[in-house]
């Protein structure tokens, strides 16, 4: 007979972590939200006489110290998405939102749903992220600043300004471009799938680069899973006999991000998008119904294409 697993809810903040339903475990209600806290916590856990798996959501950077003490202590966690949270809180009609009701919501999603582990990252993989992670931000402060010079401005001093601001972001983005490339360069998994991405028309090494730190699972999905994960699967909205437009939402930003302008370079110099496309817009659609169709394709063509990489013998 397997054991039960205890289920622990962990609601993240900057500064604290509330813990949701580890009565049994005689945890404290709350610990700090910093390196040391969370080993102690981890520690703990790893050694309860019954299986833990602890629950918390998608915070940016917050939740990292406690799922990388998690992983290092062998404790089972999975991070997951807040929509999916807050939905089951509203199904059960809690519309009170406190740390502490999170936290015990967590706890109680874990238990209905027994959410698959999260998988501790590769440090190389880490590293990526957060290297296109902050090359990312400085491409958004180079068009805000390019947004303020285009608006016009009169005052030779501030248009110094502007000019050597760009200037200097200008550099520290061709520097991160350079780590980027020397990491992957030196990582040879992550060599190889760069070299297969960028060996379809349309994916460059921004793209490559973007696809790998933020879809380290591409490869092994499923189309339909692929497509969802992106933001990229069109969703019915229909109602007795009436039939809403289909629409995408929700997936990772910056892959759509990445995708879509790839798909713009595809749809022209792509001998198999490039058809896709025209005949779309040949049918009236609009070129970015068109457009977002061909990020689709590409995004199960590059999944599709790592997923016969991974199967070739080395």
């Amino acid at each position: 007979m397997s054991v039960v697993s205890v289920y622990v809810g962990a609601d993240v903040a900057k500064d604290q972590i509330e813990l949701g339903l580890g009565d049994e475990l005689a945890l404290p209600a709350a610990i700090a939200n910093g390196t040391a806290a969370c080993r102690v916590l981890a520690r703990k856990l790893a050694a309860a006489a019954r299986p833990v798996h602890v629950v918390c959501e998608a915070t940016g950077r917050y939740h990292r110290a406690l799922v990388g003490a998690l992983h290092q202590a062998g404790v089972a966690v999975s991070v997951v998405n807040p929509r999916c949270v807050r939905d089951l809180a509203r199904a059960q009609n809690r519309l009170a939102k406190t740390d502490k009701i999170d936290a015990a919501t967590l706890a109680d999603y874990g238990r209905r749903f027994q959410p698959a582990p999260t998988p501790p990252p590769a440090p190389q993989l880490v590293a990526l992220r957060e290297l296109v992670g902050r090359r990312a931000q400085l491409v958004a402060d180079r068009a805000r600043e390019t947004n303020r010079a285009e608006a016009g401005v009169a005052h030779r001093r501030v248009q110094a300004s502007l000019r050597r601001l760009r200037h200097c972001l200008e550099l520290e983005i061709a520097a991160l471009d350079r780590a980027i490339a020397d990491l992957i360069a030196a990582t040879p998994t992550l060599a190889a799938k760069a070299a297969a991405l960028r060996g379809v028309k349309g994916v460059g090494a921004v793209t490559a680069a973007v696809l790998l730190a933020e879809v380290s699972e591409l490869g092994t999905l499923h189309k339909n899973e692929a497509a969802a994960l992106a933001g990229l699967a069109p969703f019915n909205r229909d109602s007795g006999a009436w039939r809403g437009t289909r629409s995408i939402h929700g997936g990772r930003q910056a892959v759509r991000n990445a995708l879509y302008m790839a798909a713009l370079s595809a749809s022209r110099c792509n001998a198999v998008l490039r058809p896709v496309y025209q005949r779309l817009r040949a049918r009236g659609k609009a070129h970015k119904v068109a457009l977002v169709a061909v990020m689709r394709k590409l995004l199960l063509h590059l999944n599709a294409l790592l997923k016969k990489l991974a199967l070739t013998p080395a």
